[in-house]
């Protein structure tokens, strides 16, 4: 097997090779699995190991951050509130495990049901397979491994081939506290190897965080009974009524948009604006957009660092450009900065079949277009096949629940951007944009199966 280069996104420079595994290592991971669940930890024996991952997270911030922002591309400060994240999010797993439970199911209220208590218990669901994306390369490692751990499931984890030193750094931890190495295994694998591990029958719960045509591809390949997540993207809509506050909604957007390059699958992506305030709105965003400081990620300064490769970067200008051709006026950006860096770049009115209105860019690209009347540009928003985040932006309770209750979304932000989450909240793509619901207590819940347990006794 060639050996796995990780390489700054910034730079290109060389972080650290490591050794890929061939695919051939697929039987021994479900094997070692196996054995695992043949000694379960009890969850006294699992609170205490994710106590000491949570507290040594803690204690790691800048380094985990900085592993992040160098092998990521995420700018520093916004990665050392993803390593903070992570921290929260196992503790997160901690609380709900303390109060994860059964239900009593009432029984005597018919003659057949007499003498009788039955109950409901939630048993580990079986073996996890977790592959997972680049842009949060800590804290969705936390959301698909810890949860696996929590509830005493042995998981194995494939991170992205970019980004796999801060998957290593948190089993690395998971290890230190006192899991058994067999209950955490990292596969490094290529796509062959993904594939057949994917789809090996030992599968119990496949979690999956990345594109949406690998998504839905890896589960038309699953094993029957075998359940799953996805979690893919969206185009995020964002609706501003004619009554906002320009300056309090800009620098929300601004952030929600260019965050990590865009490279993030609810940023802010179709801004949907009153030509009554259109021209003043689209003037004020540019200009904040503009000054947005680009640069090596690893600098407290930097807002917008790299995208995660220079294809990607190539992909972008290509998607800019076809929307020039098709008359969108660029506002600011439309620009390479280098190989890894493209401009933050905002595009006025491109055309409604354009990539850049219908596919997700992960990039620094966003599009606004005006409305005049709100279901024109409720009906705009809910024109694709994604269903993921979405905002309107308004002083009027009124207009905000009615763009809310019509709005194709899972979650429907109020004066707030697209990108807002925090890590007990569902999480969920709807129509092609994925599967399940994510989130620390979701995901707990999705990885163990509830048992029914009924007694008879005449005592009853």
């Amino acid at each position: 097997m060639n050996p796995l280069e990780v390489r700054s996104p910034y730079d290109q420079s060389l972080i650290e090779t490591l050794e890929m595994s061939p695919a051939s290592v697929v039987d021994s991971l479900f094997e070692n699995a196996a054995r695992a669940a043949k000694t379960p930890l009890k969850k006294h024996q699992r609170i205490a190991i994710l106590e000491k991952v949570a507290n040594q997270t803690s204690q790691s911030i800048q380094e985990i951050a900085l592993t992040i922002a160098r092998e990521g591309g995420k700018p520093l400060t916004d990665a050392i509130v993803e390593a903070q994240r992570g921290a929260q999010g196992i503790r997160n797993a901690i609380e709900t495990l303390n109060g994860q439970a059964g239900q009593e199911i009432p029984m005597g209220h018919t003659p057949s049901s007499e003498n009788r208590l039955a109950f409901t218990t939630r048993e580990p669901i079986g073996t996890v397979v977790a592959v997972s994306a680049f842009n949060h390369p800590f804290n969705l490692i936390v959301h698909q491994v810890i949860p696996a751990v929590a509830v005493g499931c042995p998981v194995i984890v494939k991170p992205a081939p970019t980004t796999p030193l801060s998957c290593l750094k948190l089993v690395e931890m998971l290890h230190a506290a006192g899991l058994p190495k067999e209950w955490c295994q990292v596969a490094l694998l290529d796509n062959q190897g993904a594939e057949a591990l994917v789809t090996d029958p030992r599968v119990a719960f496949f979690s999956f965080i990345g594109s949406a045509k690998v998504g839905w591809f890896l589960r038309s390949k699953l094993a029957p009974g075998a359940r799953c997540a996805l979690e893919h993207g969206g185009v995020a809509p964002v609706v501003v009524g004619p009554d906002v506050d320009l300056g309090a909604i800009v620098p929300p957007l601004v952030k929600g948009g260019y965050y990590h390059a865009g490279q993030v699958c609810v940023s802010v992506q179709r801004i949907f604006v009153h030509n009554d305030i259109k021209a003043a709105f689209a003037q004020a965003f540019a200009a904040a957009v503009e000054k947005l400081r680009v640069g090596d990620p690893t600098l407290e300064e930097t807002e917008v660092g790299p995208l995660i490769l220079p294809r990607e970067t190539d992909r972008v200008a290509e998607w800019v450009e076809e929307a020039i051709e098709g008359e969108a006026e660029v506002l600011c950006g439309a620009r390479k900065i280098s190989d890894s860096c493209y401009a933050p770049t905002v595009l006025l009115e491109p055309d409604k079949k354009a990539r850049v209105s219908t596919q997700e860019v992960f990039g620094p690209v966003t599009c606004i277009y005006g409305y005049d009347e709100v279901d024109q540009a409720i009906a705009q928003a809910n024109s694709l096949p994604v269903s993921f985040q979405a905002s309107v932006f308004t002083r009027n309770i009124d207009q905000a629940l009615y763009a809310a209750k019509r709005l194709d979304a899972a979650a429907v932000m109020v004066n707030d951007h697209t990108a807002f989450r925090v890590d007990w909240m569902p999480f969920a793509g709807h129509k092609t944009s994925g599967l399940g619901t994510g989130g620390i207590p979701h995901t707990m819940r999705d990885m163990t199966e509830e048992k029914l347990i009924v007694l008879k006794s005449d005592s009853l």
